[in-house]
């Protein structure tokens, strides 16, 4: 009886073990800005944040764990991590009656002093596909005052796509199938940048998306 009794304490036990599993760690929250031009580098992002990271996106850069945007700010005081570049075109409608560009027949067609019958079409400064189209190509001049402003890549690519006079401004990633590039601004490096040292699960997503 005894031996029954022991045997069947030993069974309580053992299903009691088996029915009961270590808690699981809650992944953690990160808050996370994106330029527009930088969106295409989100799927990526939540690709990598997989079961460890829930990827919260937010409208105020300063709030943000990690930003995600496209060339160089003006002013760095951050930390920085490249993972990815991203080439910058100038780009008209299929149609256009422009075939190529130089950099200074850009630089003068952005300027306002080209062909009257061209619409161009930029981005607000602070935008940074902007700030590299101004870095690369303008070289301290001004953009014409007359120029449209496209409010992100996806508009710039609508309006190219439908107005054969425009000339603007695109990533590589934002190119269409109406849309043809006339002149290769440069390359810009897409960067993740934390207001801290990142550590534990930001390091691991940055770490990620340098490796894709």
């Amino acid at each position: 009886m005894i031996k029954k009794l022991i045997l069947l304490m030993a069974l309580c036990a053992l299903l009691l073990s088996c029915g009961t599993s270590a808690p699981q760690t809650p992944p953690e929250s990160v808050s996370v800005y994106s330029t527009f031009a930088a969106t295409p580098w989100l799927s990526d992002l939540y690709a990598c944040a997989d079961s460890f990271a829930v990827i919260t996106r937010v409208d105020d850069p300063s709030t943000a764990d990690l930003l995600l945007r496209v060339g160089e700010p003006e002013l760095l005081s951050s930390f920085a991590y490249q993972i990815d570049e991203e080439e910058i075109l100038i780009a008209v409608h299929r149609q256009s009656p422009i075939q190529t560009l130089t950099l200074e027949e850009t630089q003068t067609l952005f300027a306002g002093v080209g062909d009257p019958s061209v619409q161009v079409w930029v981005y607000a400064s602070v935008e940074d596909v902007q700030r590299v189209f101004d870095q690369l190509v303008m070289k301290g001049r001004s953009v014409a005052s007359s120029a449209k402003i496209a409010i992100s890549p996806s508009h710039m690519s609508d309006v190219l796509s439908r107005e054969i006079q425009a000339v603007g401004i695109l990533p590589r990633r934002w190119m269409i199938e109406n849309v043809r590039e006339v002149y290769a601004v440069g390359v810009a490096p897409v960067l993740a940048i934390t207001p801290d040292k990142p550590e534990d699960v930001i390091a691991r997503l940055i770490g990620c998306l340098q490796s894709k």
